[in-house]
């Protein structure tokens, strides 16, 4: 009997320290838990960074957007969308596109908005959206200082250069026939200039900001421009896939603002001299 209660006695404290070598294993457990659950609740996921929208610009269109000696996108252009990402809150950089492919690159999703004088036509509004207008520009005839050309109809016997798929080619397609020999098409204005100024070219027709521009910047060319009441004010827009309603609504709320506290008219005064109308 003593046996049996010795055996008993052993078997109850052999059983109370497993219960107790269990409990402290399971308290030791949900220690961990514990630690570990409030950890997880107070750290906020890791914020994931806005991304950074591509902007598409032909950069061979100055005074608007051309590249420096660095290979740096710059120009008029450049300086209003970085003012109004700025002001929007989002992140912006600036990708050289070619024009001749620039609208198709958009469509494809590779730009997420285009800056490059993009005039607004009801032609690219089926196609794209575009931003309220932020500059208003008009067609500019250059020719050598002794033409007698007065008029856009004067143009009809002559030599024409433009830029391709740009408003001047429009116009100029117009006049003279789409598929006329006698328009000369370009991959830049200022490569047309250079054209008109060796002679190549009678005339060239673009738009005023770039032909003044480059006038100014190469007296020793012989140029003088000329005006017609037949060419239209035309606005240039930012341009985002079609649809896209969210960007062009904060591209807008950027333009106002800017517009507003005084940024538009300083970009504009640095590169045309002049007060924004």
């Amino acid at each position: 009997m003593s046996g049996i209660a010795i055996n008993r006695r052993f078997a109850l404290a052999a059983s109370g320290l497993c219960t107790a070598l269990a409990l402290t294993v399971a308290l030791a457990g949900c220690g961990k838990q514990e630690s570990a659950t409030p950890a997880a609740s107070n750290t906020a996921p890791a914020a994931v960074p806005a991304r950074v929208l591509v902007v598409g610009t032909d950069a061979a269109y100055t005074p608007f957007e051309s590249q420096n000696d660095k290979g740096d996108i710059v120009g008029f252009d450049i300086d209003v969308v970085k003012a109004v990402a700025q002001k929007a809150g989002i992140e912006v950089k600036f990708v050289n596109t070619p024009w001749e492919g620039i609208f198709n690159a958009l469509d494809q999703g590779d730009r997420d908005l285009l800056v490059s004088a993009i005039t607004i036509t009801d032609e690219r509004r089926q196609t794209m959206d575009f931003s309220q207008p932020y500059f208003d520009a008009k067609q500019l005839i250059a020719v050598k200082s002794d033409s007698p050309v007065a008029r856009f109809d004067d143009l009809k016997p002559l030599k024409v250069g433009v830029q391709n798929g740009t408003t001047g080619d429009e116009v100029v397609g117009k006049l003279l026939g789409k598929s006329s020999t006698a328009i000369k098409r370009f991959e830049s204005t200022p490569l047309a200039l250079k054209e008109l100024e060796a002679g190549g070219v009678q005339a060239v027709v673009a738009d005023n900001g770039v032909v003044v521009h480059y006038l100014a910047n190469n007296t020793a060319g012989g140029f003088k421009t000329v005006s017609d009441a037949g060419f239209p004010v035309e606005k240039y827009g930012i341009a985002v896939k079609k649809g896209n309603a969210a960007l062009l609504a904060k591209i807008n709320q950027g333009l106002e603002g800017i517009r507003a506290d005084g940024t538009y008219a300083k970009i504009f005064a640095s590169h045309f001299g002049a007060e924004a109308k």
